[in-house]
């Protein structure tokens, strides 16, 4: 079976752009800049049309993942929302103050979500113990862990990827993402054997509006989905 690429996305235009270029799944999010948000309704909707399957972020907020009961809430609303709008599953995850994961959340959560696919997002990279994570993962019954090898970039974490990718054991599945870009994705499927490989495919925004930036209306610096970084993402992954 071919490496699937899962681009995440932050808006229409960026749907379209990941399709276009090659993607097997979308990660659907707002804010990516935050690392992701739970996606407006009208960008679900929009999702709704996806040829491909569509997961949706559920994050109700920037910041570290952990949730309190009104988060919670918020949480809950939004996976109705994804089972609601017909989308193929939801990536979510949650940490206590100490780092390791929030399992009783995490555990009604996928409760809510049942039916539905399901990630475990980068709340991983924050474990203090990323094989008791691993194992905590296989027992919520989660289809795949998005890490980084519990460092900020996915190139700076190969050797815990490939470790974890062996002790998964076909039990679930590792898909690498945070710096993954054309150049570096065939040494990180090399170094670490996975099957599925996440990346934003962006480039630099086309134009920026200075007013709009003066005002705190668009972030300095921002970046978009590009459908020629998708292309040049699937092209790098069939050599590899």
């Amino acid at each position: 079976m071919p490496v699937l690429l899962e681009v995440c996305v932050d808006s229409p235009k960026g749907l379209a752009a990941a399709i276009e270029g090659g993607a097997g799944r979308i990660e659907l999010c707002s804010a990516l800049e935050l690392g992701g948000l739970t996606p407006a309704a009208g960008l679900m909707k929009a999702a709704t049309s996806a040829p491909i399957p569509v997961y949706a972020m559920i994050r109700p907020h920037a910041g570290p993942f952990i949730f309190d009961a009104v988060d919670e809430d918020a949480m809950m609303a939004d996976i109705d929302a994804v089972r609601a709008f017909g989308l193929a599953g939801v990536v979510l995850g949650a940490n206590r103050p100490d780092g390791t994961l929030d399992m009783p959340l995490i555990r009604r959560l996928k409760a809510n979500a049942a039916g539905l696919g399901s990630t475990l997002h980068r709340a991983f990279d924050l474990v203090p113990d990323a094989d008791v994570a691993l194992e905590q993962a296989v027992e919520l019954g989660c289809e795949r862990i998005l890490t980084s090898g519990c460092t900020p970039r996915a190139m700076d974490g190969l050797e815990t990827l490939r470790c974890l990718s062996a002790k998964a054991a076909g039990r679930i599945s590792i898909m690498p993402g945070s710096g993954v870009r054309p150049g570096n994705v065939a040494e990180i499927l090399r170094a670490t054997g996975a099957r599925e490989i996440h990346g934003s495919c962006s480039s630099p925004a086309a134009t920026m509006d200075p007013r709009a930036i003066s005002f705190g209306f668009e972030v300095p610096g921002s970046y978009r989905t590009d459908t020629a970084v998708v292309r040049q993402m699937r092209q790098a992954i069939d050599v590899a």
